[in-house]
């Protein structure tokens, strides 16, 4: 299967548009320190999930490392929507909810993947 065609790779693509717009309206002092620092992450997030389908050996530590990569994306969001970064509070709104989907997803998936671990077959 191509990894393009994965739903959480399309929202990992949308929530680094998405936040790559957001930035642009961070007042000066955020778009280049914790605005720069959500858009890290979210580049961050899309490399993995192609790691994630790509390396088959190392997959589960990899999804692994991806909802880890969500979870701090989750503190950053807030800790911006506390310090009043985004230009309105619809445009938090769409990026958390984004996140928070991603999350759910990035779940179900380690989920997925511990249960075809070896170990867990016979279980």
């Amino acid at each position: 299967m191509d990894y393009k065609q994965l739903p959480i790779w399309r929202k990992a693509n949308l929530l680094l548009v998405t936040i790559e717009q957001a930035v642009l309206h961070f007042p000066r002092y955020h778009k280049y320190t914790l605005g720069s620092e959500l858009r890290q992450k979210a580049m961050r997030i899309c490399q993995c999930i192609h790691r994630a389908v790509t390396r088959r050996s190392s997959k589960t530590k990899l999804v692994q490392q991806l909802s880890e990569l969500i979870d701090d994306s989750k503190c950053q969001v807030q800790l911006a929507k506390e310090l009043h970064a985004f230009k309105s509070f619809s445009q938090f709104q769409s990026v958390v909810e984004l996140v928070v989907g991603l999350g759910k997803q990035a779940g179900g998936w380690l989920k997925q993947t511990r249960a075809e671990l070896p170990l867990n077959k016979g279980r």
